[in-house]
């Protein structure tokens, strides 16, 4: 998806949009606001997207009408390239919905800038849609932190989270930009210090809606909920294995519902014994992946074998 972007310039901000694990996924109940609660640990990863920032032909637009929307305005400061294929409107895409979220924030809290830069937003798109990998969140929240710094907005990292939970349950922890136990809908975030890991990931080419998945009659909403300290000290139970009452609760639904994701899981689970490790399902998306003992990861002979013998893409990818 790369073919349509413009050639970075020295003047053009890049960043790693990285995508992320679940470790574990439990859903501990429904709110009364219909989404759901859940626990897990995130895990970023240094494999991901691109995002290419510049100012678009150094021009700056000065912001006289107060009357303007967010909305409105979004559409005359950003100029994206490479997400065409992504949503049909523009307005739908989540790169789009995060630079909205900050303008409007910034309108209601009267700290808008009198002039912003004309922004030009290149990606360079490597993660598969509906992986869940959460390339889409990445995406919104590594443009709040750029813009944020170039339009000088100067909010603070917990505004900012604050601000993107409004664009995804996903992408907070992107903001919150290190690995870290996720309450609520994802935005209630504690740091976790987890030890460095590689991943042999896979990405079947198959898509289960969210909201099929949601409205599952088997999908167990009501995990007993875990307190911080005890995933603090049990990391042991899900970073390498994933033992007992650790699991993703998304894993027997989107297995029943797409034959793809069974076959990269079972494969992947026929080769736990010599991984040392358990297998697993990430998010509520297709992608597996089976966490690398290190005397594992360091047989490139032996890995690059499984990548090739796999029933579809794969990966080796490391902690961030």
């Amino acid at each position: 998806m790369t073919e349509n972007i413009a050639e970075p310039s020295a003047s053009t901000v890049t960043r790693l949009s990285p995508a992320k694990l679940n470790l574990f996924l439990h859903i501990t109940g429904k709110r009364a606001d219909g989404y759901h609660n859940l626990q897990t640990v995130f895990r970023l990863l240094d494999w991901g997207d691109y995002l290419h920032f510049s100012v678009s032909d150094n021009t700056v637009i000065s912001i006289t009408d107060s009357e303007l929307s967010a909305n409105q305005l979004c559409h005359q400061l950003l100029v994206l390239d490479g997400a065409e294929a992504i949503t049909t409107s523009i307005e739908d895409n989540l790169i789009f919905k995060a630079a909205r979220a900050l303008l409007a924030f910034a309108i209601q809290s009267n700290t808008l800038p009198e002039q912003l830069a004309k922004m030009h937003i290149a990606l360079d798109k490597h993660l598969p849609m509906g992986a869940g990998l959460g390339g889409g969140s990445s995406n919104a929240a590594t443009t709040m932190l750029v813009l944020n710094e170039i339009w000088q907005l100067n909010f603070t990292c917990d505004e900012l989270i604050k601000i993107s939970a409004t664009v995804g349950a996903d992408v907070p922890i992107f903001i919150f930009g290190q690995d870290a136990i996720a309450m609520g809908i994802g935005e209630e975030l504690t740091a976790i210090d987890l030890p460095d890991q590689q991943y042999l990931l896979l990405t079947p080419d198959a898509h289960v809606n969210t909201a099929t998945l949601f409205a599952h009659p088997k999908l167990e909403r009501d995990i007993t909920p875990l307190s911080i300290e005890t995933i603090q000290s049990q990391y042991a139970d899900y970073v390498q294995t994933l033992n007992a009452p650790y699991h993703n609760v998304f894993t027997s639904v989107v297995t029943s519902l797409a034959p793809a994701v069974e076959e990269a899981l079972c494969y992947l689970q026929g080769l736990e014994q010599q991984a040392l490790a358990t297998a697993r399902m990430t998010g509520s998306g297709s992608a597996v992946f089976l966490p690398l003992d290190a005397s594992v990861a360091t047989n490139k002979k032996l890995v690059v074998k499984w990548i090739a013998e796999a029933p579809c893409k794969g990966y080796v990818v490391g902690s961030l």
